[in-house]
């Protein structure tokens, strides 16, 4: 079985790139050993509609990503299925996520979307200004998301292991050089 574990978001927006940010630190601190199973993480930025062959080609797919919420607030974690949306969330947040939720829903229609699932977070919006700083409210939840990814990754039979200690602060400055930490 393939799983993806795929980070969506702008890393020049501050919070809203919670999604690479977090897939860097999972790819730079973890090792995951498995005899029947591959995972592999990916930072899928803003690529949105280009990621369909990647989702498509994995059995099961856990997007990282920011979410919007009726009456959350900022850093608010949610984990859910794709096909069972709480009726809190919603999706209208930024560019970025409006475009991934019709991709999936592009590739659900094809009949092609594997089991998916979203762990999200209530981002501080910028708006138009770019920054690579994260809030304290979200950087905070990373660490609730962090342990959410690996989870959904052990329950798959994973042997997950620390293989360098490192911190979703150290690594979110660097996300745009992958690997170079």
């Amino acid at each position: 079985m393939k799983i993806l574990v795929l980070g969506i978001g702008n890393i020049l927006f501050g919070d809203e790139g919670i999604g690479p940010h977090l897939a860097n630190l999972i790819d730079e601190k973890y090792q995951f050993e498995s005899d029947e199973h591959s995972v592999e993480i990916l930072d899928g930025g803003t690529l949105a509609q280009r990621l369909i062959p990647i989702i498509t080609d994995y059995d099961h797919v856990l997007l990282i990503d920011c979410v919007s919420s009726i009456d959350g607030e900022i850093g608010d974690v949610f984990l859910f299925d794709f096909n069972d949306v709480p009726e809190c969330i919603t999706w209208n947040g930024s560019a970025h996520e409006v475009e991934m939720l019709q991709t999936l829903q592009m590739i659900e229609m094809m009949g092609d979307l594997p089991p998916t699932k979203i762990v999200g977070v209530i981002p501080f919006v910028i708006g138009e200004n770019s920054t690579f700083t994260m809030t304290p409210e979200v950087l905070k939840a990373g660490l609730t998301m962090e342990n959410a990814i690996i989870k959904y990754i052990e329950d798959f039979g994973f042997k997950a292991s620390i293989k360098k200690e490192i911190t979703l602060a150290e690594v979110a400055p660097n996300t745009y050089l992958k690997g170079a930490l």
